[in-house]
């Protein structure tokens, strides 16, 4: 065990010289002094893990002597101890940055858990965490063999995630590895779930199959729009689960969670499909039959297939006979943000307001296609890192700030997930094929099929084909499409980048979040 040194000021010191010798039989290394001077000098002078600071000391206070050795020593932490309960010399010692505050009469368990809970937390919650994913872990690896059913994969999808975050904050993220591993085994077993459900969850009404995205705004918006209750509805682009609960806490800090739910997207897991079926409340099949003037094929320019979302929404308003005052917007740059903010004051007379923002979804294509977004997230943990700095100085937060005050129901959701891919499945197809890594359309495609889920009528999964003979192919859990010409090209260049469109728990089973703001 390490041994820690503690510094202890309090002009009445040896009267807590039990104290003091209950903690050098505990391994602490404890050096008493007897005004604040002397602890400034000390600290100066030496280094200390801990300091345990008395407010009220004559000559110079606790307070005082805090703010001299914070100038100095920031990342240091003090525990203040006071015979006071006013109010406002608690708030002024928070204020300071304490790491704890202590009311006298001490015993030293008192203090021994506060040197604890400082020092030894971060050990703590390994051995702790560590322990504890250990003995769940042979739960969850037998919930594999059972038939699970839509809502027990997206709780087990989620109790993985929450041992992710968990095992992130660990010292050594010993269990890492293990974890991962136990993901993909996840990931496999889901592929066979969805092969041998999809179909029918699209087709027969009377199975029982979770919420897919042309359902969404039918069961979760509409229903309060109808109520007269106004919403905010955020669509995040490729947000996954585990960034949300990683922007959870903030958020949190603003809002309650009403309701923390989860849905499946539509197959492929990309915007055309996905964030399309969202808004107009149709299969793509559908969309592609019914509204063949906006609907974008896969023989068409990929930067037209999300252009027409607000006259998709307009056109499934009007079919649900929703008469509300409503905008769209879309936030693709920084000043997409300042503008919707501008603008705010005009929103809050709106039923419903709808914002698409597309920040996380450039992310992944930066970390593809930019080296040094690579560098600065080479794994999971660091990729929602980045997602959290980028929402911690985004017009979505201020967004959220200005919606505290407004009496907006505010539902935050995304379109699909993505997959961080590893294992490369070689594909061939002519030069009609689709570019998306994760799913391939068009004629004649050649592949191991061994590997992938593919149909060859589309119409089963309620997908458009762009001439008689056209195929879907899927990829599973982490592996991405390559051709054979050029293979090792592919590979080295897009192994290990965040991809979607195809099958994983990441990429199918997605948040929708409603909030209710704190006033």
């Amino acid at each position: 065990m390490q041994k820690y040194t503690i510094l202890w000021a309090d002009d009445e010191i040896d009267l807590l010289k039990p104290h003091i010798l209950f903690l050098n039989d505990k391994g602490y290394d404890v050096t008493p002094v007897n005004s604040g001077y002397d602890a400034i000098e000390e600290c100066d002078n030496n280094n200390y893990d801990i300091i345990f600071l008395d407010e009220n000391m004559p000559g110079m206070s606790g307070l005082e002597a805090l703010a001299k050795i914070k100038a100095k020593h920031p990342s240091l932490p003090v525990v203040m101890i006071t015979k006071s309960e006013e109010e406002h010399i608690m708030e002024e010692a928070i204020g300071s940055q304490i790491a704890d505050y202590l009311i006298k009469p001490l015993n030293p368990n008192q203090i021994l858990l506060s040197a604890k809970k400082i020092l030894d937390n971060k050990r703590l919650v390994t051995e702790k965490t560590n322990l504890s994913y250990q003995q769940d872990f042979r739960n969850i690896s037998m919930a594999f063999m059972d038939r699970m059913d839509h809502n027990e994969w997206a709780d087990v999808y989620k109790k993985l995630i929450r041992w992710e975050l968990a095992i992130d904050q660990t010292e050594t993220r010993s269990m890492g590895e293990v974890l991962d591993n136990q993901k993909e085994e996840a990931n496999i077993n889901f592929v066979k779930f969805i092969k041998e459900n999809y179909e029918d969850w699209l087709n027969d009404p009377s199975v029982d199959r979770p919420l897919l995205s042309h359902q969404l705004l039918d069961q979760k918006v509409f229903p309060l729009l109808k109520k007269e209750q106004k919403v905010f509805f955020i669509v995040i682009d490729n947000l996954r689960y585990d960034q949300w609960k990683t922007l959870q806490p903030a958020i949190s800090e603003m809002y309650h969670v009403e309701e923390e739910d989860s849905f499946y997207s539509i197959l492929p897991t990309t915007t055309a499909y996905s964030r399309n079926a969202i808004f107009s409340g149709l299969t793509p099949l559908d969309m592609a039959k019914f509204h063949p003037d906006i609907w974008v094929g896969e023989d068409q320019p990929d930067e037209g297939k999300n252009n027409h979302e607000d006259e998709f929404l307009k056109r499934q308003l009007d079919k649900k006979r929703i008469n509300v005052k409503w905008t769209y917007h879309k936030i693709k740059t920084v000043q997409d943000g300042r503008n919707l903010l501008d603008g705010f004051n005009n929103l809050r007379h709106n039923d419903f307001n709808v914002a698409v923002i597309n920040f996380v979804d450039m992310l992944s294509h930066a970390r593809t296609d930019m080296q040094m977004i690579r560098e600065l997230a080479p794994d999971e943990a660091a990729y929602r890192s980045l997602t959290k700095s980028w929402f911690d100085h985004s017009s979505f937060l201020e967004l959220l700030r200005k919606l505290q005050s407004t009496d907006f129901k505010v539902i935050i959701t995304t379109d699909h997930g993505t997959v961080r891919v590893q294992k490369p499945t070689k594909i061939i197809g002519d030069r009609n094929t689709n570019t998306n890594l994760r799913f391939k359309q068009g004629k004649n495609l050649n592949c191991d099929e061994s590997d992938v889920y593919i149909t060859r009528n589309p119409e089963k999964l309620k997908l458009p084909k762009t001439n008689v003979s056209s195929s879907y192919v899927f990829a599973e859990g982490n592996k991405f499409f390559a051709y054979p010409n050029n293979f090792n090209y592919y590979v080295n260049y897009y192994k290990d980048t965040f991809q979607h469109g195809g099958i994983s728990l990441e990429e199918m089973v997605i948040p929708i979040i409603t909030l209710n703001p704190k006033k």
